[in-house]
C-alpha cells in the first residue's frame, strides 16, 4: 500500500490496536473483512455516523470487503456503552422500521454494489440456549466490571441487568460468523471492540484488529451528536437544513468538523486557518464546510443554491422561496396550536410543540406567538414558521 493510502486510512484515528497486526494484514495485500456494526435504535443517521461510514468508503474504494451489520438482534439487548443506566429496550417492530431507513440511507455514502448488508438476527435467532452458555463463558464478571461505565455504575449502586453483559459478547460473535479481520466503531466501542478480539480467539479464529474513532460533538458543541439529544444534523435533512445546522455551529466546532468530516487534504485545511488567523472571516470558511457537505448529501452543486438561500433567507430577513403548502384535517374541538404543529410535521409532538410555543420559536404570518391556546379557525390558510429554518404554509380546511 502506498503511503499516501495508508495516511489517508489512519487520518483521524483514534487508537488502531494491535498496529503490527494492522500493518501486518495490509501486506498481504489480500482483501480484508471490514465490519462496521449500528444497532438501528433510532430511524436517522446522521452527520456524527458519516464520521465512520466515510472511513468505510475509504477502505471499500481501495479494494477491501464492507460488510455493514445491521444488529437488529443487538438492538433488542441493547448497547450499554457510554451509558449511566440501564437502555431502554425497543420492540421488536420499532427495530425493524429503523432497520429499514438504516438499510436504504448508508447507501448515500457506501457503493450498494460492493456492500455487504448483514443483519446479526440471521444467526442469532437460531442461536441454541447451551450455545449462549458457551458464548458466556468467554468472559469473567471480574472483567466486565473493569469497564469504566460498568464500574462507575456498580460503584454508585446503580443497577445492571444482566442482559448488558451479554452484549458485547454477542457483538464479539458476530466477528466471529463474519470472520471479520478489522472491526471499526467509535472510541465508546473499544471495550465491545477488544472483546470481539477475545471471542474470535475462543473460537479459534484470528483476531481481528480494530481502529476507533472520535465521536462527532452535535451542533451544541457540547454532547456527542445524537438524535435523542436533539443536537443532530441528519444526513437525509432537506439541504436547507443542513446547510443553515452547520452554520449554526461555533467557529470553533468547525475546525472539528473539517477534521472529522471534510474530504479536503491535511494541506488545504491548514490554508484555510491560516487565512481565518490573517482576518477572513470564519463565516466564509464555514461557507466552503456546508457547501461541501450538502453537495455530498444531495448531489454537486446543491451546496451553492443552499447558501444562497441561506444568505436570501437570514442575512436579508426574508422568506424562502419554494415554502411547501400542505392542508391538514383537524375537528374543531380539537383545533389547537400545538396539534397543528405535530400534524403538520413542525414538531415530533405536542409536548415539544408547547416547548417551542413557550421558547418563542413560533410565529405565525411573521407574528411571534407565545400562548399554546391561541385561537386558530377552520377554513384558514396561513404561513408558520418554527425556528430559523422551518416554513410551511398550512391550509385547515372545514
Amino acid at each position: 500500500m502506498k503511503k499516501t493510502e495508508l495516511d489517508l486510512l489512519l487520518r483521524g484515528v483514534e487508537e488502531l490496536v494491535p498496529e503490527k497486526e494492522f500493518h501486518e494484514k495490509l501486506k498481504t495485500k489480500k482483501p480484508l473483512r471490514i465490519k462496521l456494526g449500528l444497532d438501528p435504535t433510532a430511524p436517522d443517521l446522521h452527520l456524527g455516523h458519516s464520521v465512520i461510514l466515510n472511513k468505510l468508503k475509504l477502505f471499500q474504494d481501495l479494494g477491501h470487503e464492507i460488510i455493514f451489520l445491521i444488529g437488529d438482534f443487538t438492538g433488542l439487548v441493547g448497547d450499554p456503552s457510554g451509558l449511566n443506566e440501564t437502555r431502554p429496550v425497543l420492540t421488536e417492530q420499532e427495530i425493524k422500521i429503523n432497520a429499514q431507513t438504516y438499510e436504504k440511507q448508508v447507501f448515500k455514502i457506501l457503493d450498494k454494489k460492493k456492500t455487504e448488508i448483514r443483519f446479526n438476527s440471521e444467526w442469532m435467532q437460531n442461536f441454541k440456549p447451551q450455545e449462549f452458555i458457551k458464548l458466556s463463558s468467554v468472559q469473567t464478571v471480574a472483567r466486565m466490571l473493569e469497564r469504566d461505565d460498568f464500574d462507575k455504575r456498580y460503584k454508585s449502586q446503580q443497577p445492571i441487568s444482566i442482559h448488558e453483559f451479554l452484549y458485547p459478547l454477542l457483538q464479539g460473535y458476530d466477528s466471529v460468523v463474519l470472520k471479520a479481520d478489522v472491526e471499526l466503531g467509535g472510541t465508546d466501542q473499544k471495550f465491545n471492540l477488544l472483546l470481539g478480539r477475545e471471542v474470535q480467539k475462543f473460537y479459534g479464529l484470528p483476531p481481528q484488529t480494530i481502529l476507533t474513532l472520535p465521536l462527532l460533538e452535535g451542533v451544541d458543541g457540547i454532547k456527542k451528536m445524537s438524535k435523542s439529544l436533539g443536537n443532530y444534523i441528519a444526513i437525509e435533512d432537506s439541504r436547507e437544513d443542513m446547510f443553515g445546522k452547520i452554520m449554526s455551529i461555533s467557529d470553533q466546532l468547525m475546525w472539528r468538523y473539517y477534521d472529522l468530516l471534510s474530504f479536503k487534504t491535511d494541506k488545504e485545511i491548514k490554508s484555510l486557518k491560516k487565512a481565518e488567523r490573517e482576518g477572513e472571516n470564519p463565516r466564509d470558511i464555514k461557507y466552503l464546510l456546508a457547501e461541501e457537505i450538502v453537495d455530498r448529501f444531495h448531489g454537486k452543486g446543491e451546496g451553492s443554491k443552499a447558501k444562497e438561500e441561506f444568505k436570501y433567507v437570514f442575512q436579508q430577513g426574508k422568506l424562502p422561496s419554494d415554502i411547501k403548502e400542505i392542508s391538514i384535517k383537524i375537528k374543531n374541538n380539537d383545533l389547537t396550536l400545538p396539534r397543528v404543529l405535530k400534524e403538520a410535521g413542525l414538531a415530533a409532538s405536542t409536548s415539544e410543540a408547547l416547548r417551542l410555543i413557550k421558547q418563542g420559536a413560533v410565529k405565525i404570518e411573521g407574528q411571534k406567538i407565545n400562548d399554546p391556546k391561541h385561537k386558530l379557525s377552520l377554513n384558514s390558510s396561513l404561513l408558520y414558521q418554527v425556528g430559523k429554518r422551518k416554513f410551511l404554509k398550512i391550509t385547515i380546511p372545514k
